[in-house]
């Protein structure tokens, strides 16, 4: 008997699909099988946590669209956020149902997000970047002074999402209505990259004047990578303020911008798998070293108030050790997992 080792296509459209393979097929059902079932077996705050990693999968993997696979750096995308959350609080305000207030929120972000993605045309690079920190500056003052739209300091209510009368009012409920629409957004995200558009960004990505010699029109293309980033974007801020159901302008300041940089820095630039790993790994760390320092502190008291007072330090030096011994991420390394398994038991 001959076995077979590795994946063959005869066709490039069969390369091209999303899940290669029965094998594959299959793990990922079983895999979304358990994810559905795994709330039920956790308490309360263990639900919470993964319903904080559903949308910051979503707003990883929107920044890794405009970031990793386009090439232009953003520092407001937190403040983006903020702008979907708030339009959801008006909308919502409005009296629009749930299903018309998250597009809504994200259609409004995506308008905000081409404003502010005006100036890609001319600058690159580290210059882009004080760009967009100006967008994040500016939005959030925005946030604090437009009293008439945000509530300003006092921040804006929300009430629980509802779909044809059925209200997310629960921390489970909840879990599955982020994870439906992370879901959704994944996927859109990993289809866009298989479309002449994906291409584009891509090679805008790679060196924007051989991408301008073949044809891509830079300006259009990245308006448009800003447009799409900054709609889920927006998606996911609406998520988010359904789910805490307040709204305050410090809630999305620079601090969430850096933690969506380090999120795709860590996952991995230009991949969508590594929005997601990242989401994971930066939403579990914190909770991890609460339950390090609380455990800690029943037997060292002093060493319990240390660690706590370190997080901010840990979290930089897990970022800087993720750019010295893995810069291609957590997606690369999870490729080298997979590479190994196809080849298996070969060494080639």
């Amino acid at each position: 008997m001959h076995g077979q080792c590795g994946l063959f296509f005869r066709t490039y459209a069969g390369e091209a699909q999303l899940f290669p393979g029965r094998f594959l097929k299959i793990s990922m059902l079983l895999f979304f099988a358990a994810l559905c079932l795994a709330p039920w077996a956790m308490n309360k705050y263990l639900v919470s946590i993964l319903c904080l990693i559903n949308i910051s999968v979503i707003g990883a993997v929107s920044l890794n669209l405009l970031t990793g696979s386009c090439g232009q750096i953003s520092l407001g995308h937190g403040a983006f956020f903020g702008v979907g959350a708030y339009s959801a609080a008006y909308l919502a305000n409005l009296g629009l149902p749930f299903l018309l207030v998250l597009p809504g929120a994200g259609a409004i972000t995506a308008l905000t997000g081409m404003v502010f993605g005006l100036p890609s045309l001319r600058l690159k690079g580290i210059y882009l970047a004080i760009a967009t920190l100006a967008a994040q500056l500016i939005l959030e003052y925005v946030f604090l002074h437009w009293d008439a739209v945000t509530g300003g300091s006092g921040g804006m209510a929300l009430d629980p999402p509802s779909i044809f009368g059925f209200a997310f009012d629960s921390d489970l409920k909840m879990f599955y209505l982020t994870l439906a629409v992370a879901v959704l957004c994944v996927l859109s995200v990993r289809n866009v990259m298989r479309t002449r558009l994906g291409r584009a960004f891509v090679a805008i990505r790679d060196y924007h004047l051989s991408a301008e010699i073949v044809g891509v029109d830079l300006f259009a293309y990245k308006l448009r990578a800003f447009g799409l980033s900054s709609f889920l974007a927006g998606v996911g801020g609406a998520l988010w303020g359904s789910y805490t159901m307040y709204i305050t302008p410090e809630q999305f300041g620079i601090g969430l911008s850096v933690s969506y940089l380090a999120m795709i820095i860590i996952g991995g630039l230009g991949s969508v798998i590594g929005g997601v790993f990242g989401a994971v790994f930066i939403t579990i760390l914190p909770e991890l070293l609460n339950f390090i320092a609380q455990h800690a502190g029943a037997a060292f008291t002093d060493l319990s108030g240390a660690l706590l007072a370190m997080k901010e330090g840990v979290f930089g030096l897990v970022l800087v050790l993720f750019l010295i011994f893995e810069p291609e991420g957590l997606a690369n390394r999870w490729r080298l997992v997979k590479s190994y398994w196809k080849l298996y038991p070969f060494a080639h």
